[in-house]
This record gives C-alpha cells, structure tokens and sequence, in this order.
C-alpha cells in the first residue's frame, strides 16, 4: 500500500534506521516487494573477488532497498508528510496531508 504512494523522482526523508533524517530522490520503486532505492542513503557494501570483468576486484557500494514505510514524502520546508489520494477534475492525484498540496507525478 505505502509503495504505491511513493514514485520513482520523489524526494523522501527516512524516518528510521542508521540513515534517519537523511534526504535523497527516489530511484527506484518496488511494488511487488514494498520497497524503494533512494540516492545515497542505504549504502551496502560488498566485497568482490577479482574477474576478468572486474580485474581489480575489491568493495563495490551499492544503495540497498529500504522498506517504503520507512520513508516519507518531504514537503517544500524539509518536513516529512503522510501522501493520501484525493479525485481533482475526474483524476486521482496524490496530495501532501499537512499542507494539502498536490505532489506533481
């Protein structure tokens, strides 16, 4: 249900974890699994043997999935609001709770 209020583009705050309080875009949603990737928060690292792809081998840093209730939508003063849908002209849009805005997307 959360994942589907957040998009790919939006900007979002988490609210728990070793990253709370840190702001980053969407990058990628995941429905199906009820998570999103979100720029520079998350970072896993790997270590990596070396392959002729990778001849150097040696830690790779990815972003990792969070769980989409873990973060929320951030509104234009950095403050992290809840997303509800409201119908606007026949069309189903998603609206920021506390200030009522429409979120474009």
């Amino acid at each position: 249900m959360a994942a589907a209020k957040i998009k790919k583009g939006d900007r979002v705050i988490v609210l728990s974890g070793k990253d709370k309080g840190k702001t980053g875009e969407v990058t990628q949603a995941l429905p199906k699994d009820g998570k999103v990737i979100v720029s520079g928060v998350n970072i896993a690292i790997r270590h990596t043997k070396p392959s002729q792809g990778d001849p150097q081998g040696g830690l790779v840093r990815a972003e990792a999935p969070l769980h989409a209730s873990k973060v929320a939508h951030v509104t234009a003063d950095g403050k992290p609001t809840r997303v509800r849908f409201e119908t606007k002209d026949g069309k189903k849009v998603r609206v920021a709770v506390k200030s009522g805005e429409t979120i474009s997307g």
